[in-house]
């Protein structure tokens, strides 16, 4: 039944042209041959004419200062650090009393009915409701993108409210130059506000593309990720394959390395099911947040990779006292901002050495209560005044 409605919505939105080229493509790859779907729909591409703007209209703020925030997502998923982060915005919103909505932007034909029951599972404190973009916007006082492809259909929609854009990674950057990169690019020259992820984002979308932006510092959620008592037996990586920007290949490779030198170590490995690499793997495939806390007090080192902008990881395995290795990269150094980290050259060899260089560390448990104790009181409360802030300051200009 669920097949069937994705189908007759595809069909609605996006007429039996699409429906076909989606079912060549399919079998194109089923065939070993290249293909790939387009993540945002065309339609929205094509009535997006960037360079021009409607004039702002801003509905009256009620006496209160109770504000409405529409919210366009790609469907929210347990376990998503983006999506993670965006409800931990709303949730601070509503706490303030203002009423969030969101909008959904689903390419693959599922309706609010076969994703409403999932969303509230996994963010069971949000309180909004929840609706399909392609319905159009009730007016608002903001309006947010929450990532490229939904930043089309805030663009297009005829709406009432200031547009705002919640960036937490370069995402040209997860495309070769080519049309995606492109059309990723385009996003930021819409004429929306950005409140970005860390300040190197800020600076990047108004020194590249004259976007206006504000930042948040990254939070840390230490009810849940904390120092324990346990016994440290080995590292941990957080492996996703198919996000190419947390270069799996790379951090495999160094593992190996690092293997060899500490055969006697564990590697603890997260995010994804991997299969097995060797009997010093430990795979965890996707793990609750508790779950993870555990596995990081078992470990003396971490392993995260971002060639983008920096992950949440680095800030939860220092609260777990978890030394974190990180890639050497200007947004990594910008945003994190702790001496506790370890950065080492983006090399197998470079990143083995950093690993190996703590797990031999003297006076490990020193290491680990200054590690943890430098993310204290960094919590995502901070984000949420931030951005409160912003929309106060951007709705009354």
């Amino acid at each position: 039944m669920r097949r069937l409605r994705q189908v007759t919505k595809i069909v609605r939105e996006q007429g039996a042209r699409q429906l076909g080229a989606r079912l060549l493509t399919a079998a194109t790859r089923r065939l070993g041959v290249e293909g790939e779907e387009m993540p945002v729909r065309l339609e929205d591409v094509r009535r997006a004419d960037v360079e021009s703007r409607r004039p702002v209209v801003i509905p009256p703020i009620p006496p209160g200062g109770k504000l409405t925030i529409n919210w366009v997502t790609t469907p929210p998923s347990k376990g998503s650090g983006g999506h993670t982060t965006m409800f931990r915005l709303i949730r601070h919103m509503e706490s303030l009393g203002h009423e969030c909505r969101l909008y959904l932007y689903d390419t693959f034909g599922n309706t609010v009915a076969d994703l409403e029951a999932g969303i509230r599972d996994a963010f069971p404190f949000f309180t909004g409701s929840i609706h399909d973009v392609t319905d159009g916007m009730a007016d608002a006082h903001a309006v947010f993108a929450t990532a490229w492809i939904t930043a089309y259909p805030v663009f297009n929609d005829p709406c009432a409210g200031k547009r705002f854009y919640l960036v937490q990674d370069y995402e040209p950057w997860f495309y070769p130059q080519g049309g995606l990169y492109t059309l990723a690019e385009n996003t930021y020259r819409m004429g929306m506000h950005g409140f970005t992820a860390g300040r190197f984002l800020a600076d990047k979308v108004l020194d590249d593309h004259g976007m206006p932006a504000d930042h948040f510092d990254f939070g840390c959620d230490v009810g849940t990720y904390r120092l324990g008592g346990g016994e440290r037996d080995g590292i941990v990586f957080y492996a996703r394959r198919k996000a190419p920007r947390r270069a799996f290949e790379l951090g495999v490779l160094a593992l190996e390395l690092f293997a060899e030198r500490h055969p006697d170590l564990k590697i603890h490995v997260y995010g994804e099911k991997i299969g097995r690499l060797g009997p010093q793997f430990v795979d965890h495939g996707l793990v609750t947040p508790d779950e993870l806390n555990a596995i990081y007090n078992r470990c003396f080192a971490g392993l995260s990779l971002s060639m983008t902008n920096v992950s949440l990881v680095p800030h939860e395995m220092l609260a777990a006292g978890c030394v974190p290795v990180v890639n050497d990269a200007h947004f990594n150094r910008v945003v994190l901002d702790n001496d506790h980290v370890r950065y080492a050259a983006p090399t197998p060899h470079a990143l083995a050495r950093a690993l190996s260089e703590v797990v031999i560390s003297p006076d490990f448990d020193a290491i680990a209560r200054a590690a943890s104790s430098s993310v204290e009181g960094r919590s995502w409360d901070a984000a949420g005044h931030e951005l409160e802030k912003v929309l106060r300051r951007e709705l009354a200009t």
